[in-house]
């Protein structure tokens, strides 16, 4: 075990040689500083557990040192030196900082039971640090974070998935993470320097999308004023995401099951054969079995995207997360506003674990947002919360998440003048489940 770094600072060498002498005994390693700036010298290439300073000396005084340790972050407990008659100064050092004060003249007996104390509390101190970096290192996972069962089998599985080629299928309802799964994939695989280039194929008009798969030559189209390659090639030596796969046409999934076959392309109004060396990761919120059967999906590509699947869990299944989640979004957007808000309130916590979250993190985290824009205190409250202003104009009599859900969807509806792109967003949902939550509700605008 290694021995306690102590530093004793006092213009007095009486004082200096006391206090070594006494420490040493003890079996601590002492060095002594007969002036502040000696000490910041010594500081500046030694690391020290404690020092013991006296609080008046020539030039830095005891407090002028103090405030330094602490600005420098030094990790080192700051004992204050004092006579009785500067109690009141050696108390205004300890809410500057500083762990404790010694009065002059000193009792051996009394500063070896408090340097005693003053380890037991280092030790104590960085136990806790190693024990909250364990805990952070279980629940979090790249830009993940989960402590549930279910996320800690998601993380697992990507840790077994990652250092292979094989093709994923990530399947789980919109706002899950499964674009965070995909990219933790990548960054935990070989390819982690290669590029992770991602398509999301719902958002691609459908004229469009083999261009932005294949790529193009010069004079292929009208607007081909140059060659441009597609997000195949640029995929090259890296990872390819094919995001809401299930929307793709079903003349572009015969062109993608080709190229996942034998990784050869062509751009469009090429006639060069092209090579690219990239794996798959596919995700999608629909079931694609039941698109196989309604004739919308391709089976063998299906079963091409099929090699390793797993699903995300929707947050309602993990509510054990949402304390998590909460602490992250809120500290991101509290910095991002510069706002004094820190900690989330009891009450507000607790309408956050009833409610269901239909719009999953991507809702949670549209709704920590809110809560740190309109917010006043120090506090997050629950009346900040939209889930909550929701509550407010629905029918006292009916509490069931439905009718909650129902209410939270036509108030931000009517608050943004059924601007839907935009109600989509604050909901965390895409805009084709809000068409449809409208109709399953018949909500209808006042226009």
């Amino acid at each position: 075990m290694s021995k306690t770094r102590i530093m004793v600072v006092d213009d007095e060498l009486i004082i200096r040689e006391s206090l070594a002498g006494w420490l040493e005994r003890d079996g601590h390693h002492v060095e002594t500083a007969e002036s502040g700036e000696a000490a910041l010298k010594k500081l500046t290439n030694e690391q020290f557990d404690i020092l013991l300073v006296d609080i008046k000396m020539e030039g830095m005084s005891g407090l002028d040192l103090l405030r330094v340790v602490n600005e420098q972050d030094l990790d080192t407990a700051v004992v204050m030196i004092t006579a009785y008659g500067s109690i009141s100064t050696a108390i205004e050092a300890m809410k500057s900082g500083a762990v404790e004060y010694l009065l002059k003249p000193f009792d051996p007996e009394e500063i070896g039971v408090l340097i005693e104390k003053i380890i037991s509390q280092q030790a104590q101190a960085k136990e806790n640090l190693y024990l909250r970096e364990e805990v952070k290192a279980r629940t979090r996972f790249e830009s993940m974070i989960g402590q549930s069962a279910a996320m800690q089998q998601v993380f697992d599985l990507i840790r077994d998935v990652a250092p292979t080629d094989s093709t994923v299928l990530i399947t789980g309802e919109t706002g899950t993470g499964k674009g965070l799964a995909a990219k933790a994939i990548h960054t935990s695989s070989r390819r982690s320097q290669g590029p992770f280039v991602a398509v999301n194929c719902g958002a691609i008009p459908e004229h469009l999308m083999e261009s932005e798969l294949f790529g193009h030559q010069k004079g292929a189209f009208t607007d081909a004023r140059e060659t441009k390659k597609g997000r195949l090639e640029l995929a090259n030596g890296g990872t390819l995401f094919l995001d809401e796969i299930g929307e793709i046409s079903m003349r572009m999934q015969i062109d993608l099951l080709r190229v996942l076959e034998d990784r050869v392309f062509y751009r469009v109004g090429g006639t060069q054969p092209l090579e690219a060396d990239f794996r798959v990761i596919a995700a999608t919120n629909r079931d694609l079995k039941e698109a196989i059967a309604e004739g919308s999906f391709r089976e063998d590509l299906f079963y091409r995207l099929n090699v390793i699947a797993f699903a995300m869990p929707p947050l309602s299944h993990r509510k054990e997360d949402i304390p998590l989640l909460c602490d992250h979004f809120l500290r991101r957007f509290a910095q991002e506003t510069n706002k004094p808000i820190r900690q989330v309130s009891r009450e507000a916590m607790d309408e956050m674990m009833l409610y269901d979250w239909p719009g999953n993190i991507r809702e949670l985290e549209n709704a920590i947002e809110r809560a740190v824009v309109v917010g006043k205190g120090p506090r997050v409250m629950a009346e900040d919360l939209p889930i909550v202003c929701g509550l407010k104009g629905a029918e006292p009599a009916d509490h069931s998440l439905k009718a909650i859900e129902k209410n939270h969807i036509r108030q931000v509806l009517e608050e943004n003048d059924w601007n839907i792109s935009i109600c989509a967003k604050i909901l965390g949902i895409d805009r084709s489940t809000l068409y449809s939550k409208i109709k399953r509700y018949q909500l209808q605008s006042p226009s």
